[in-house]
């Protein structure tokens, strides 16, 4: 593959639903341009972007693929993203390094989630968009319903540049709506035909929309078109380019990737109106103590690159991914990372197809290609030149929303796991793994369950090594609510020296989480030094409650008395004598269990708000208020018991269909319903016994 100028570049991002045919077009695309011999498919699992064995064996996109090709001496290059939302992380790095997006819909599906979160993301990004009506060739596809569709959805600057011809429910042509030519599909040609004349007002109506949209970029073009004058070809294209380039025109265009029909309209229209890595001019970067600097889109600028995406690869180690936003970056040299302030060998670069990697000696400003085994770089730094150190801005990805706990299905294979996770989360941010000191659990945290089963599948395929998913347990707490004052006596006489500790506590429910210890000696009962031990007696005990053997909290113990013997008393006598006194003393002190509470901000449509309040009063939850936010969404504050949470991901998308989202953190613990209380109680005794049973 050639070098090309940065102003000969197209980097696209495929966007949409999933199963809209995003992998499908992108193999089209390279099918046409020459790059493919053959035609892959799905079904078969011979597509380019589609090439990990997860995505073969579940006939899904699952990860961001680059494909570059070269078209009427452009270089595109394709980024295909995942359409199913566990891998919205994904589509994030994708549509970060992307100038412009393609954003799929089919037409007998039309507008689904994906598509409009594909919209958001790209306005978010602030990149122009062309939406294609994807499987026109499908049964009941329906171009103008889904077109009509999009308008109500999206406003007023959808406009179809392409429609398609229609014969006894076939695609067997389309009209080019710019030059007002009808094309036919002939086997592998195009010709010309007449117009059709039954669609007549369609392209009046069209025409129309377009003359508007296109006088409101310029204003010449506004009084011309005010004066009822007609516009030429050239300021007709002009304008449309103007117009998808400050987002005010959104062209729709239809095609068949899997017939390859009317998608060479596409790549030319790519070619034509889609903007280069230049068009933008200048990008934003950070320098110092986020002093914002501009900085030219050019390969003789100052070097500016992010790490967009990570691949944990067994056998080639860590690969990073990456698009050169100015200056040029060579094989063999050494640049400098602004996020770990640490100076990085680049070994041999290389452009990225699928699964192939094509050497190169060097990337210039708008090219996306790869690097091996970086030592301290991981997604989201920048590399720069050393004597001009800058950050780009970062990709936000969503925090987790499922979390579930991993176990090793063989005894002996925890540090195979724990090598694994780590090379998996350096992979893919979306994506967390923790260690729970408590329960001694570890913890795998995602955006969905089918998300954590693909990581699962990971581990097992990349590292050799199987686990079971559980839950994860609930770190429950104990306290007390009376007030009761315990002995706690240790005596042992057995020949020689002796063991004798004697003490008197008091015990009530304390102010603060952690124990509070008090002594209220008087005449030297118990002797000063032996209070450390008393103390450390209790701060062992509490950790462990005597309902469900869980933590105690909010515990205030006061020495009030006691006896101690000059020859047999020791620290290890009184230490065991506090155990006793916390034993008996818990035991009185009416012990309850305490669950810990989630402050929950759940957003959604508004049309969901009663399915979504009468879900959370289900988990027992209490609605703390309701907000109205921008795009007909709200959102409902709550507190929910975090042991009713599990899952919540997966009913939440269910529930609304994937437009909703929500967060969660911990806020407190509270006293758990007597119900909830007695079968954790029980669990934690049938655990107990079969634990006893086990030794």
């Amino acid at each position: 593959m050639k070098e090309y100028t940065s102003d000969k570049i197209r980097n696209v991002c495929l966007m949409g639903h999933g199963g809209s045919g995003k992998t499908t077009l992108a193999e089209a695309i390279m099918y046409n341009t020459g790059v493919l011999d053959r035609f892959g498919k799905i079904a078969d699992g011979t597509t380019v972007c589609d090439y990990d064995p997860e995505e073969i064996k579940r006939k899904i996109s699952i990860s961001t693929a680059i494909a570059p090709c070269e078209w009427k001496d452009i270089k595109i290059n394709l980024i295909d993203t995942p359409g199913y939302f566990d891998f919205v992380g994904e589509v994030k790095q994708g549509i970060r390094v992307a100038d412009c997006g393609l954003i799929l819909a089919p037409a007998k599906g039309g507008v689904a989630v994906g598509t409009e979160k594909a919209w958001d993301y790209a306005r978010e990004q602030g990149i122009p968009i062309m939406l294609v009506v994807s499987k026109i060739d499908e049964e009941n596809a329906d171009f103008f319903g889904v077109v009509d569709q999009m308008k109500d959805i999206f406003g007023k600057s959808i406009i179809p540049i392409q429609i398609p011809i229609m014969e006894n429910g076939k695609f067997t042509g389309y009209l080019d709506m710019i030059d007002i030519k009808a094309k036919k599909f002939e086997k592998d040609k195009l010709v010309d035909i007449p117009v059709p004349e039954s669609l007549s007002d369609r392209i009046r109506e069209i025409r129309d929309m377009m003359a508007e949209a296109v006088a409101e970029t310029d204003e010449d073009l506004m009084n011309k078109f005010f004066a009822g004058e007609e516009f030429t070809h050239d300021e007709m294209l002009k304008g449309l380019k103007k117009g998808i380039l400050d987002l005010s025109v959104t062209p729709v265009l239809c095609n068949s990737a899997i017939s390859n029909s009317g998608v060479q309209y596409l790549m030319d229209t790519i070619v034509e109106y889609m903007p280069s890595p230049v068009d933008k001019e200048i990008v934003n970067a950070r320098k110092g103590d986020d002093n914002t600097v501009e900085i030219k889109v050019d390969p003789a600028s100052p070097l500016s690159v992010l790490v967009f995406k990570t691949i944990a690869d067994p056998f080639v180690g860590k690969m990073s991914m990456l698009r050169v936003y100015s200056g040029t970056l060579k094989s063999d040299s050494t640049v400098f990372n602004a996020g770990t302030e640490k100076a990085e060998k680049i070994g041999q670069l290389f452009v990225i197809r699928g699964k192939k990697h094509v050497p190169v000696d060097r990337l210039i400003a708008g090219e996306i290609g790869g690097v091996a085994k970086l030592q301290h770089t991981n997604t989201n730094n920048t590399l720069c030149d050393a004597g001009n150190s800058i950050m780009l801005d970062m990709i936000e990805f969503p925090e987790p929303a499922i979390s579930l706990a991993v176990e090793p299905k063989t005894k002996g294979d925890e540090e195979k796991i724990s090598a694994g996770l780590q090379k998996l989360q350096d992979e893919d941010p979306t994506f967390k793994v923790s260690l729970n000191t408590e329960t001694h659990q570890t913890i795998i945290s995602g955006v969905g369950e089918q998300h954590l089963d693909v990581i699962v599948s990971k581990l097992k395929a990349k590292f050799n090594v199987s686990v079971n998913l559980a839950n994860p347990r609930i770190p429950f707490r104990e306290t007390i609510k009376k007030k009761v004052k315990v002995e706690g006596k240790h005596k042992k006489q057995s020949g020689g020296h002796g063991q004798y500790g004697h003490v008197w506590i008091e015990f009530e429910h304390g102010d603060k989480e952690d124990l509070v210890f008090e002594e209220k000696i008087f005449g030297g009962a118990v002797p000063r030094q032996y209070f450390p031990a008393v103390e450390k007696g209790l701060r062992e005990s509490i950790l462990k409650g005597v309902l469900a053997g869980y933590p105690v909290v909010n515990l205030k113990a006061t020495l009030v008395d006691g006896s101690y013997h000059t020859v047999d008393s020791s620290e290890m006598a009184f230490k065991i004598a506090a155990h006793i006194a916390y034993k008996k003393g818990l035991e009185q002190a009416s012990p309850t269990l305490l669950e810990p509470i989630c402050r929950i901000e759940v957003y959604v449509p508004d049309s969901y708000m009663g399915d979504i309040i009468g879900d959370l009063n289900k988990r027992r939850g209490r609605i703390l208020g309701m907000n109205p936010q921008d795009k007909g969404m709200q959102q409902v504050v709550a507190e929910v018991p975090q042991a009713e949470m599990f899952k919540y991901a997966t009913d939440l998308r269910s529930m609304t269909h994937g437009r909703g989202y929500f967060k969660m953190w911990f806020e407190r613990y509270e006293e758990a319903p007597p119900p909830v209380s007695a079968k954790v109680i029980e669990e934690a005794k049938k655990h107990i016994s079969e634990t006893e049973g086990l030794e």
